[in-house]
């Protein structure tokens, strides 16, 4: 079966009317700024009162005549929403790093924290001690402000024991990330595990826990075992194999816990390059979905919501949002009709009302102009971007133009082609048009009604080239 996040994308809602701000004050003074100061705030449907008198408020005591910009109190509270990460620091708490090491671990991991720009759309933290048992000093959702967090860490206690680390990553794996305690749906889930000489058990097992888990584990190791030290390391290729990807991306090394300020930037900007957390991306957050929608005469009004039924269903099973799947329509007869482009919508719901509101066109079908258009006004703004290319082309009949050449051309340039026809569309074109192997990315039906069938096989089809894709 297919997994639909209900959810969806976290939504952001601007302040009603936030456009209609008058340019000039009570004063007569023109207050551009404010106004564009106002429309940079963004507060979910909760909050909205409380937003307006604030922006109420700064207006009416503001003094531009000292061109002054006044502060922006609330956007400190969004945070840096340019970060999307949930971030669960593991910290080492055992006798290996002793009290001294132990205190200046949580000076870095502050640092850290305040730079990230933790905020209600910003990244979150929690903290994991690892220690003889873990133990999850506090979740994602307790902090929203770095004041806050920076003050838990400061407050965490030094728990002693032995260095248990890859019991400690497991158990994080596991149980930190859950809905209830403030994990977040479409976010990266990141785990830092910090590491002062090496782990007192294996970290193997914990790393495809964490992998299977969706988590993307990175690895600071502090102060290096020395050669003498060596034998008493159980695996020395530990960081390798409990890494997310063993491509060095995801592993961060440090010579002593001394003089670490420089360290947090280059680590900080590492966690907030979503588009690399290869361990968070599914098929279902990691693809462009373009659907190419017949809108010929012969399909007939009722038909055509039967189409339309099938791509809200398709789409339905992807999460889309700003950083996961996109998806996008053109309906063509002879000419195209662009109806939603990737960036337009990027939240399911919108997307879902964007396919229901689509108009019937009714004309002829001339399906390779149409994907040549397609590869190029659609596809060709996102190519160079992180999710894979997918193209779904829906016909009931025979196409006017040579569909081969279009259709090779839109693969060359990295879109798979599912060619889907219904009722006269020829077989040898829908063939012409699919990626290969052609078998598993050509769909027939007799009636429009054979469509909703055909939803699960399509959503199984994008996964299968994900994943190969990845390999």
């Amino acid at each position: 079966g297919v997994i639909t996040n209900a959810g969806g994308a976290v939504r952001v809602q601007t302040l009603p009317g936030q456009e209609n701000y008058p340019a000039v004050n009570a004063n007569g003074i023109q207050s551009q700024v404010l106004s564009r100061w106002a429309s940079s705030f963004s507060v979910t449907a909760g909050t909205k009162n409380t937003a307006l008198e604030a922006v109420g408020r700064s207006v009416s005591t503001a003094r531009p005549s000292t061109g002054k910009r006044p502060k922006k109190t609330l956007d400190k509270k969004a945070g840096n929403k340019d970060c999307k990460a949930d971030i669960a620091f593991l910290i080492d708490g055992s006798y290996n790093i002793g009290q001294r090491r132990f205190n200046l671990q949580k000076n870095f991991v502050g640092k850290v924290a305040v730079m990230l720009g933790i905020g209600t759309e910003g990244p979150h933290v929690g903290v994991v001690q690892a220690s003889e048992h873990p133990k999850i000093e506090f979740y994602l959702k307790n902090f929203t402000a770095a004041k806050e967090v920076l003050f838990a860490i400061k407050e965490l206690g030094f728990r002693g024991g032995n260095s248990n680390t890859g019991k400690a990553l497991k158990y994080t794996a596991q149980k930190f990330f859950s809905l209830e305690s403030g994990a977040r749906k479409g976010i990266p889930k990141i785990i830092v595990v910090f590491l002062d000489g090496w782990p007192s058990d294996d970290l193997e097992e914990a790393g495809i826990v964490a992998r299977e888990f969706g988590v993307n584990v990175f690895i600071v190791s502090v102060a290096k075992p020395t050669t003498e030290e060596l034998g008493m390391v159980q695996d020395i290729g530990f960081v390798d194999k409990a890494v997310c990807r063993n491509n060095g991306f995801f592993s961060y090394q440090m010579p002593t816990w001394f003089g670490t300020t420089k360290y947090v930037k280059p680590l900080v900007q590492k966690l907030c390059s979503h588009e690399q957390m290869l361990c968070s991306k599914t098929c279902y957050n990691s693809v462009n979905i373009g659907f190419l929608i017949d809108g010929s005469s012969s399909v007939g009004e009722s038909n055509f919501r039967l189409v339309l039924e099938f791509v809200s269903n398709v789409a339905k099973a992807f999460e889309i949002s700003d950083i996961g799947s996109k998806v996008a329509a053109v309906q063509f007869t002879y000419d195209q009709r662009p109806e939603f482009g990737f960036t337009d919508y990027v939240t399911k719901e919108k997307v879902l009302s964007a396919i229901r509101n689509i108009h019937y066109m009714s004309g002829g079908t001339a399906t390779g102009d149409a994907i040549s258009y397609t590869a190029r006004h659609v596809f060709g703004p996102v190519k160079d971007g992180p999710n894979k290319n997918f193209l779904v082309v829906l016909t009931d009949g025979q196409s006017y133009d040579d569909v081969r050449g279009p259709a090779a051309a839109a693969q060359k340039a990295g879109i798979t082609i599912f060619s889907v026809g219904v009722a006269w569309a020829p077989l040898d074109d829908l063939k012409d048009m699919a990626s290969e192997p052609r078998e598993s990315h050509t769909f027939f039906t007799r009636e429009f009604t054979g469509l909703e069938q055909m939803v699960p096989d399509i959503i199984r089809g994008i996964c299968k080239d994900f994943l190969d894709s990845k390999q």
